[in-house]
């Protein structure tokens, strides 16, 4: 049965990297990451990475397979999902782009154990998987039983699908971040400097859109 169903498990599983990535954005979250946690050792960044991309695979397919019952069961809208997270990502970003420069990031000194008491909050969440990243995960939980033409968000199918293509993002992300200190030496400090706002800027206009999109949403249930 489920050799029969592997072209449809391969093409639910693309379809869960597509959607996922773009918002995730591995390389551009591996800049603003690189920003906050400063100066590490490569073996501290890398359990670090690990620990954030695990982080990350469990929020993504929680959401991906209960969010929508997770929101139910606490009265709690997409919408206000958006907008709530959408504010926490936009003050994220306006911080980063307002960090005063000159500093540069190699000689910035955060201790590992600040580094991994912020593994989950703010470097998981929402710098790595934001509110846009569970909206679509949750979007997808919904789409998949159709795509699959299956009745249940647990059939053997979905969790194929939805664990492939997650790990997929997950792995990405580690490798990012991991190796963000590469592109650092790279890129030099004047080319780093210019990422690290790029990115910042492009963080905070992330929040905005889905604080937009948020705002949108609700809208359009309460017109009449």
């Amino acid at each position: 049965m489920i050799l029969a169903d592997i072209p449809a498990i391969a093409k639910a599983t693309f379809l869960v990297l597509a959607a996922l990535f773009p918002i995730v954005n591995p390389l551009g979250s591996a800049a603003i990451f690189l920003n906050m946690v400063g100066s590490l050792d490569q073996r501290t960044n890398q359990l670090l990475s690990k620990r954030i991309a695990i982080y990350s695979f469990f929020i993504l397919i929680v959401s991906l397979l209960c969010g929508v019952e997770i929101l139910s069961f606490f009265g709690i809208s997409i919408y206000a999902v958006q907008i709530g997270g959408g504010l926490i990502v936009s003050a994220t970003g306006w911080a980063l782009l307002n960090r005063p420069s000159g500093t540069p990031t190699a000689t910035s000194k955060v201790e590992p154990h600040e580094a991994f008491g912020n593994a989950f909050y703010p470097y998981t969440l929402p710098i790595t998987v934001g509110p846009g990243s569970i909206s679509v995960a949750i979007t997808l939980g919904a789409h998949l039983t159709a795509s699959l033409r299956v009745h249940s968000i647990l059939s053997p199918l979905v969790l194929i699908a939805a664990v492939l293509g997650i790990v997929l993002v997950c792995v990405m992300v580690y490798f990012c971040y991991c190796y963000a200190r590469l592109a650092e030496v790279a890129l030099g400090q004047t080319g780093t400097e210019v990422v690290m706002r790029l990115s910042s800027f492009i963080l905070l206009c992330i929040g905005i859109q889905i604080i937009c999109s948020g705002v949108r949403a609700y809208l359009f249930t309460v017109r009449p």
